[in-house]
């Protein structure tokens, strides 16, 4: 993610502030990618924090996609859902980097149903997931101590809401891009074919883990093709914006990337997760004097970068 600044007194701000220091309101334009004074606000901005511009009435882009939101009879449900949504502006603002879900975009925009296991009536399941256009996603996840004690019981390397939207995501995009057939072969190819039963995959996945080995970028994306597109989806947009976001704070190493370098403007994928690779090893190294864990846990193998090639050329469809 790019560094913001305030448009009256030049100050840096961050993606999430409503308002500058210097007393000035803020509200993110997500065409233009930049902190904007004097547009319309959305009607979420009181409620959620959403600082992004209202469009064609009263919510934003990303707060119109959501068509159900938790059960707010339960206090605690609301700042929940304001990380959540705060979590799907995050990704949304990058894949608008590549045209997606832009005024240029003329496909299908993703609806998000925001559920909570915690309700006025007790609790309930939430399973998080991808059906037909709609992402459902567990906000209880945004609470860290869920989180942190899921992370431990699925035995995740990384797992975060951030996560999670770009994993479901990953499925969208690949509903929007089946649509065409020199799309669907090429994935076959890198993939495998999607056409399998998904049911009995999961099933045998989670009766026999297989371990990721030298072709899958994790345990999980050995499940099923459509889990592989997803995992890899995710960490290529995991890389991509940590490459941007070192370029845009300035941080570098000898060999780049170099002050001015735009992550999602670059073709070259060896290129970008070369330099992505060598900036997380940096930050593992720094992490793990404050005996923290590692930024990214994950070892991109030769047949793992070809998944990333085949998944980074489909995504920059704007580009």
């Amino acid at each position: 993610m790019q560094v913001f600044h305030c448009p009256a007194c030049g100050a840096t701000v961050f993606f999430h502030n409503t308002a500058c220091t210097c007393g000035q309101p803020l509200t993110f334009d997500p065409d233009s990618q930049t902190m904007q004074q004097d547009l319309p606000f959305c009607a979420n901005r009181d409620d959620i924090g959403c600082n992004w511009t209202a469009e064609g009435g009263t919510l934003c882009r990303s707060c119109a996609m959501t068509e159900t939101v938790p059960d707010l009879r339960k206090p605690e449900n609301m700042p929940l859902w304001e990380r959540s949504e705060h979590a799907k502006r995050w990704v949304l603002a990058n894949l608008m980097r590549w045209g997606w879900f832009t005024p240029g975009d003329p496909g299908a925009r993703p609806a998000f149903r925001m559920l909570s296991e915690q309700t006025a009536s007790g609790t309930t399941d939430v399973i998080m997931g991808h059906a037909g256009g709609t992402i459902t996603l567990n906000v209880t996840e945004a609470s860290d101590m869920v989180l942190a004690q899921r992370q431990a019981q699925f035995g995740e390397l990384y797992r975060t809401m951030i996560g999670h939207i770009r994993h479901e995501m990953a499925h969208f995009l690949f509903l929007r891009l089946s649509g065409d057939p020199a799309f669907l072969g090429a994935f076959r190819k890198s993939f495998g074919d999607e056409r399998a039963d998904y049911g009995d995959a999961l099933t045998t996945h989670y009766k026999t883990p297989e371990p990721p080995g030298e072709t899958h970028i994790t345990a999980y994306a050995t499940a099923h093709p459509h889990e592989d597109w997803a995992e890899t989806i995710a960490h290529l947009l995991h890389l991509t914006d940590l490459l941007d976001s070192t370029a845009a704070s300035g941080l570098s190493l000898p060999d780049g990337p170099p002050a001015d370098y735009d992550a999602y403007e670059d073709a070259d994928t060896q290129r970008l997760l070369t330099l992505a690779v060598d900036i997380s090893i940096a930050m593992n190294h720094v992490n793990r004097a404050l005996d923290l864990p590692d930024l990214y846990p994950f070892v991109l193998t030769p047949a793992v970068r070809e998944k990333l090639a085949f998944a980074h050329t489909a995504l920059r469809i704007g580009s």
